[in-house]
């Protein structure tokens, strides 16, 4: 299929010179035939008018991505490998494969991260499919790069595009760390930009059994009146550098047992690839500072309601007030966090995967 350009190139509101972005748009074999031929061509348009400020060019090829039984995780995956492969900036796949979030039916899922976003075409009903093909995409490419519709300003998209679309020079003297850094540095709004469109804070919501072994953990050792001991002598600096230690060890956990973290198979992929690793990382990391803090509201709630005043006091020999339940909630959801690193090696991989770098939208058959 031919590579179509926006006809009118326009300058970013900056006054730059516009960003470029290449888009693949990746058809399902199986709904070919419910497009129209031109919707690459008509495609470029409606991006051109929608965003002015970037430089659109769509290119489109007929690819499944997976061969059944394929869920909507499998062909993110497929859908980004296609994309470094093809040194595309974004990736759209239309695809035949019904797409679920649990149990309900979705329309799209995206990857914010990685670039990538699915549209289901069967979802879009039976009438009008080009035309909801075409919106819906329009719609999502829009979502990948962080655009919000309430919000008639493209700057921010205009940067964002800009930074999807230029690569950091060469520097072979570079090793893992400085290119890293390299990376970070030059990225910082995208970085942000993808982080935000990948709401972190709902990470914890799907990770039922992280949820449940936490909450067990922290259960028990909340009546233990050791801990209460330990919770009036450690002052906040120490507590402090055990929440750090407890919300690293489920990070790590979760992005080491998902394999969360990529390599990149070739040198051209390595900006990409790296982004892609840090966007992740700290997508989870602040998941779980989220989850942690969750955990200490429990935890004071459980500690104001089953340990007692008097008890308390006679056990650590002092008078007790609200700092020093403040100090054991802090010390259980710290023990109970750590509990959570473990229950994390309980979740399956796919489900770590979907909870970090997933999200989707309802289906609209109208």
């Amino acid at each position: 299929m031919p590579d179509h350009r926006s006809p009118h190139p326009t300058d970013t509101p900056t006054g730059d010179e516009a960003p470029e972005l290449l888009v693949g748009l990746v058809v399902s074999p199986q709904v070919a035939a419910l497009l129209p031929r031109d919707l690459p061509a008509v495609l470029t348009g409606l991006l051109g008018r929608r965003h002015p400020g970037v430089v659109w060019r769509v290119r489109a090829v007929e690819d499944r991505l997976a061969v059944p039984p394929a869920d909507g995780l499998d062909l993110l995956e497929a859908a980004r490998d296609r994309m470094l492969d093809e040194d595309w900036d974004l990736v759209v796949a239309l695809t035949d494969v019904p797409l679920k979030d649990g149990r309900t039916p979705v329309l799209t899922q995206l990857s914010p991260v990685h670039g990538v976003g699915l549209i289901a075409v069967p979802a879009l009903g039976a009438v009008h499919v080009g035309q909801k093909a075409r919106d819906a995409t329009v719609r999502v490419v829009g979502e990948l790069l962080g655009h919000d519709p309430d919000d008639e300003q493209q700057e921010e998209l205009v940067r964002r595009a800009r930074q999807r679309a230029e690569d950091l020079g060469e520097h072979p003297e570079d090793n893992a760390v400085q290119f890293t850094a390299r990376v970070l540095g030059g990225n910082v709004r995208l970085l942000l930009g993808m982080i935000r469109a990948n709401r972190p804070w709902t990470l914890v919501v799907r990770l039922s059994r992280l949820l449940a072994v936490a909450a067990a953990t922290g259960v028990l050792t909340l009546v233990a009146s050791d801990l209460w001991l330990l919770a009036v002598e450690y002052g906040p600096w120490r507590l402090g550098l055990l929440t750090a230690l407890a919300v690293g060890a489920v990070t790590g956990a979760l992005v080491v047992g998902a394999r969360l973290w990529e390599r990149p198979r070739r040198r051209a992929e390595r900006e990409q690839v790296a982004l892609f690793n840090l966007a992740t990382a700290a997508t989870v990391a602040i998941g779980v500072v989220v989850f942690y803090l969750a955990v200490f509201a429990l935890s004071w709630l459980g500690a104001v309601l089953l340990v007692d005043r008097d008890v308390f006091a006679a056990v650590v020999a002092e008078p007790v007030g609200a700092a020093e339940y403040v100090r054991l909630a802090w010390l259980t959801a710290t023990l109970a966090t750590v509990g959570g690193a473990l229950g994390a090696g309980l979740e399956d991989d796919d489900v770590v995967r979907a909870a970090a770098y997933t999200r989707s939208g309802e289906a609209d058959p109208q």
